[in-house]
């Protein structure tokens, strides 16, 4: 099954975010789930990193929710709020044979 992670820094803590970035970067790489697609989610500016976003794949929202919650910015507390909800692709027009 497919899960959306959606979770927004507490203001102000962009500081955070970078100095949280190469062990939460180490945790995706070992993580027990699958990561499809993350990255941060921007301002308007298109440059100030303003929360996360995670499309993940396993086994129940348990395990999504497990592995937010082992997640090095979820223990430092970066962020405010954290949404997870289970996904119905439909539509993907992404080429998986090409890297990003």
């Amino acid at each position: 099954m497919f899960f959306i992670i959606h979770a927004l820094d507490k203001p102000d803590h962009v500081q955070s975010r970078l100095d949280g970035y190469a062990d939460h970067k180490a945790y995706l790489s070992s993580a027990s789930i699958k990561t499809l697609v993350s990255g941060p989610l921007l301002a308007d500016d298109g440059e100030t990193m303003i929360g996360s976003f995670f499309l993940v794949e396993a086994d129940k929202k348990a395990d999504v929710i497990k592995f937010n919650a082992n997640d090095p910015f979820a223990k430092i507390g970066l962020w405010q709020n954290v949404s997870i909800h289970q996904f119905n692709k439909r539509v993907d027009n992404r080429d998986m044979g090409t890297p990003a």
